[in-house]
């Protein structure tokens, strides 16, 4: 039913063009994209790729990256309250600190959950590739990859103000500056931004709100160019994040009270995270060559102990707050590209390498409290110390080779290698309160290493001047790893579970019609994964422990539209469908081993649907003074939490408004998202514990660029 809604829109829409105008009076933008490291049309792109303009992130009001939920056809993105999105796309999801959907951030690869940031700001496109990436990205682009690219400094000084007020406290300050230094040969870049809102829940401990946030964002930007063909750029970037109450889940169902939580172990969590790279940039005639060296931190503890039973008991808390030696990680990595230069035709290459290592030291303690037997804890006020000490290091070199047989037909191959090895050690301890601990797990270590070859075939041939067919192949690598050290004595630790691969098939079309007034893309998918690796929660550690138990078969559909039936209105659509099942899935339940086969993917609404329609009425055109009406449907399926499908949220809609007035380079809007202020979970545990969906939130934005 919601497959025949979906083309029941876009033929409307074709209709719509049609019959109220044979001619556009205005065209789509055009976008170039850099999502095969190296410039390109995204409507002449080989597979799957979805581009949000500057101009599209300020309209849809993207703050968030996990915001691109249903914007882009079949991703689902949401976190548990503590900032590190959960992000899938057509069922390969990400299931622990092993992402399967890479994030880049201005070229750096977002090493993991603890490192990336998720705020977006000063944002001048974001480009998300469908589809295993792993010829050009590697480890953990399975999903396919969320390629944010921010505003860079010119020649040109440019610069904007923004600030925005809402319900809950909502308060949100932007200020960006980009500016020539030397004309010709130095530029800064600088951005910032400011957030803090109320928390949505409450809790009856105490009565105060929860999940209250504050957090300070910048990203910092000097450009040289020494001469025509070269430039170095030096870019920090750093979020700040307080959080008085993270993790605000219920473990009871979360619609007898929604919003409501009781919980007795009251924290704040600090949560600092820096990236900085170096970047040189060679463009010749020959050909094009570049280098960035990157360097990524963070800092993460609760200020006192956070509660593990989610209850007012004095059951279970969880303790990391042993100074900046410990919870510290840190990951450094090396890049190099070589390529056809950009006047190349018939014959496009490109070469690469890259190089990380990570340090990921560890010390988390879980305490059992006066309550901890109504838990089933074998004792009282005592604790579990865990610590632990991981390094790993990897290398890959890759290619890529794309040759225009004729002017219709374009072949592409690639073909990526990658080498990573680890090594982690792990020692438990048991302390009782105001007692020295002792050891129970002595100091025990292990190592592990694999690698993984990642091709890619592709197939491109123009079918009329503005539309392409495509099929491809390629293969995807989620990399393995070692299994912590939990509290549970039938979990062994430093267990080596292998990598994730896919196998994927995707075959599309995208065209361009009316003189760019309607563009359209439709494509199909089939992947297989084997050796899935499959999370299970040990409590009260909150530690996950992975395994390879499973294979998974993803099979789907997705569509794109947008489109410019008369003069400004603008119509956007976007629609996806996946199948996600285990064919095979065992997994291990209170000491028994349960077949899950069958069941559907966690984390994969079975259909995602964005409408949006935007209508732009001139004022007064001398002065540059529009009316902007603007309004939003996301439609969601059925999705599921839990191996056991047990935990499920139903298909919802939610409603998004905003109307706005712009003179010159002023502008005033009033927004607002979930009109409706419909409950939904947005992510869950496995073990039962819910998170709901942000409520109605609404507030008033004023902005001015110059």
């Amino acid at each position: 039913m919601i497959m025949r809604r979906g083309l029941a829109v876009a033929f409307m829409l074709l209709s719509i063009r049609f019959f109220a105008n044979a001619q556009t009076e205005k065209q789509l933008d055009s976008v170039l994209v850099t999502a095969q490291k190296r410039e390109e049309l995204v409507q002449k792109i080989p597979f799957s790729i979805t581009a949000i303009s500057s101009k599209q992130v300020k309209e849809y009001r993207l703050w968030n990256s996990k915001e691109i939920t249903a914007i882009v056809p079949n991703l689902y993105s949401a976190d548990p309250g503590d900032d590190r999105n959960v992000t899938g796309i057509r069922g390969i999801t990400t299931t622990s600190y092993n992402p399967a959907v890479a994030t880049y951030i201005d070229g750096v690869n977002q090493f993991g959950l603890d490192t990336y940031i998720s705020q977006l700001f000063d944002v001048e496109r974001i480009e998300i590739l469908r589809g295993p990436q792993g010829t050009l990205y590697g480890r953990n682009a399975m999903g396919g990859v969320i390629n944010i690219i921010t505003k860079q400094p010119s020649d040109i000084t440019t610069g904007s103000i923004e600030a925005t007020l809402g319900n809950y406290g909502q308060q949100r300050y932007t200020a960006a500056l980009r500016t020539p230094l030397v004309k010709g040969k130095l530029f800064l870049g600088v951005a910032g931004i400011f957030d803090k809102r109320d928390g949505f829940y409450e809790n009856a401990f105490n009565g105060s709100s929860y999940d209250d946030r504050q957090s300070f964002t910048g990203n910092y930007y000097l450009k040289y160019r020494p001469g025509n063909k070269w430039q170095l750029s030096l870019n920090a970037k750093h979020h700040n994040n307080r959080n008085k109450g993270p993790f605000p889940l219920v473990a009871a169902d979360p619609f007898e009270m929604p919003f409501k939580l009781n919980q007795n172990a009251l924290t704040k969590m600090i949560d600092n995270t820096q990236n900085y790279s170096l970047s040189a940039d060679y463009k010749g005639t020959g050909l094009n060559f570049s280098s960035q060296t990157a360097f990524q931190n963070n800092y993460r503890y609760y200020t006192n102990p956070i509660d593990g039973d989610f209850s007012p008991l004095d059951a279970i808390t969880v303790i990391n707050n042993y100074g900046k030696d410990w919870n510290n990680i840190k990951t450094w990595t090396q890049e190099f590209k070589v390529s056809s230069p950009s006047s190349a035709t018939t014959l496009k290459w490109l070469a690469g390498s890259y190089l990380f290592h990570n340090s990921s030291p560890v010390k988390q303690a879980t305490r059992f409290g006066e309550d901890a037997a109504a838990v089933g804890a074998p004792d009282i006020n005592f604790s579990s110390i865990i610590t632990s000490r991981s390094k790993s290091s990897g290398l890959a070199v890759y290619g890529q080779v794309s040759r225009f047989l004729s002017d219709k037909l374009e072949l592409v191959g690639g073909l990526r290698y990658d080498y990573e090895r680890q090594k982690s050690t792990v020692l438990g301890e048991i302390a009782y309160d105001m007692q020295p601990s002792f050891v129970v797990r002595p100091d025990t270590s292990a190592r592990t290493s694999f690698s993984a070859f990642s091709p890619k075939a592709a197939i491109n041939y123009t079918i009329a001047r503005n539309s392409i067919l495509y099929g491809l192949y390629s293969r995807g690598f989620r990399t393995g790893g070692l299994t912590q050290l939990s509290s549970d004595p039938s979990q062994p630790p430093l267990y080596a579970y292998k990598p994730e691969y896919s196998n994927n098939f995707e075959a599309g079309l995208k065209s361009s019609l009316f003189n760019g007034g309607l563009n359209i893309n439709l494509a199909a998918f089939y992947s297989i994964i084997d050796n899935t690796q499959v999370p299970s929660l040990v409590l009260p550690d909150a530690i996950t422990i992975i395994r390879n138990s499973g294979k998974l078969t993803s099979r789907g559909v997705e569509m794109e539209l947008a489109a410019i039936p008369f003069k400004g209105l603008s119509v956007n659509y976007s629609f996806g469908y996946t199948n996600a099942k285990f064919d095979d899935l065992k997994v291990s339940a209170d000491g028994a081993e349960v077949d899950y086969s069958g069941k559907r993917q966690i984390f994969t609404p079975e259909i995602t649907s964005m409408f949006a329609l935007q209508y732009v009425h001139v004022l007064w055109k001398e002065q540059k003074m529009n009316l902007l009406v603007r309004g939003e449907w996301r439609y969601l399926g059925n999705t599921w939490f839990d191996a056991a499908n047990t935990i499920k949220q139903s298909p919802y809609s939610v409603l998004n408004a905003n109307i706005g007035i712009s003179f010159r380079n002023y502008g005033l809007s009033i927004w607002g998202r979930n009109l409706g202020d419909k409950e939904y979970v947005a992510y869950a545990y496995d073990f039962g514990a819910q998170h709901l969906g942000n409520p109605l939130t609404y507030g008033v934005t004023l902005s001015a660029r110059f």
